[in-house]
């Protein structure tokens, strides 16, 4: 079972830092407006003098060690990576927005015409120069690679050019990220940008989706799921610190590998079979192989031919990046909830 976000390159450093990526459907965004921000590196910015007052202004705000204080929303803002543009889409932001970059998935269908119309300045993380090009002043980072400081890009070189910057709280080193994550991140975004009424009717949107993918499910017993990202000598899987494990856990699954104290981790095939999934869920993204592949090399191992999920062919797919925090993720619960409890929803 597909359901439905088209697959998406994972960020090379990203990946490499075993972070997570955040399922099909989005609601009609044009209802419900909202995003999340993140403050710059350096000392809070103090009013200018005879500044007007904005209405809800000041707002401070700490992300990931950084403490800002905004006088006035954010009025030119970059974003790098898709899912804090999304986000500010979503929130029905799209005038303030004068750049992109890292498209790294087929754009969500309500949102293609906005997204368009964002001047794209690289297929990946843009340089420094080219951000300063935009006249941006704010700048919404997705993963921790926007901000790489062996690149150029680092908060404190933004603070320094009088630009602010936000980082997806996601990357903040938090010990565990859950969908409470993404609800925070769209209520700080809605602040920091002066529309919390926006922010607070798409928490609202996706917090019912997530509820009413829970309650069809009921007390069904947990489903053992593997994760499979990866991997052929050994697995690489999702552990308990991520985001997809906490969608298992919403849709009715039991992570195998929950106990795995971190956001993804190598696993020997033996400790697969030990735990016999039900169920295997496939992260499918570019980069990894496709579904198809995947399903074709877990099926022809002989060592995992008696794992419940593998004999019964019992297969879901989730594009890796609705695992991320960002408004992907409420869709995850109820395309996994039905692939794990199809049972719940005829």
């Amino acid at each position: 079972m597909y359901f439905g976000i088209p697959r998406r390159p994972c960020s090379p450093s990203a990946r490499s830092l075993r972070a997570p990526r955040v399922v099909a459907g989005v609601m009609a965004l044009a209802t419900v407006l909202s995003a999340a921000g993140c403050g710059t590196a350096g000392s809070p910015r103090k009013p200018e003098a005879g500044a007007s007052s904005v209405e809800g202004f000041p707002v401070t705000v700490d992300n990931c060690g950084v403490r800002t204080t905004y006088d006035k929303p954010p009025s030119r803002v970059v974003t790098i990576h898709q899912h804090p543009a999304e986000l500010l889409l979503a929130l029905g932001l799209r005038d303030r927005m004068v750049g992109t970059a890292f498209p790294d998935s087929a754009v969500l269908p309500e949102l293609r015409k906005d997204f368009a119309a964002v001047p794209e300045l690289a297929k990946r993380e843009p340089s420094f120069e080219t951000v300063l090009d935009a006249e941006p002043d704010f700048v919404y980072g997705g993963y921790g690679s926007a901000f790489a400081e062996n690149e150029g890009r680092s908060r404190k070189a933004f603070a320094e050019a009088g630009i602010d910057t936000y980082l997806n709280r996601e990357y903040c080193g938090k010990k565990r990220v859950t969908m409470r994550d993404t609800y925070d991140e769209i209520t700080t975004i809605g602040d920091v940008f002066g529309v919390p009424d926006r922010a607070s009717a798409l928490v609202a949107d996706l917090r019912g989706r997530v509820d009413k993918a829970v309650a069809a499910v009921g007390k069904r017993p947990d489903v053992p799921v593997f994760v499979y990202d990866s991997g052929e000598k050994t697995a690489f899987t999702a552990g308990g610190k991520g985001l997809g494990n906490d969608l298992i856990g919403l849709a009715g699954g039991r992570n195998i590998f929950a106990d795995l104290d971190d956001v993804f981790g190598d696993v020997s095939w033996e400790q697969v079979v030990a735990r016999k999934p039900e169920v295997v869920m496939i992260y499918d993204y570019a980069g990894s192989g496709s579904v198809e592949q995947k399903k074709r090399f877990l099926l022809s191992q002989p060592a995992l031919a008696d794992v419940p999920a593998i004999r019964n062919k019992r297969f879901v797919v989730l594009p890796l990046t609705a695992t991320l925090v960002g408004i992907r993720s409420a869709y995850a619960v109820d395309g996994l909830a039905r692939g794990l409890h199809p049972e719940s929803f005829q």
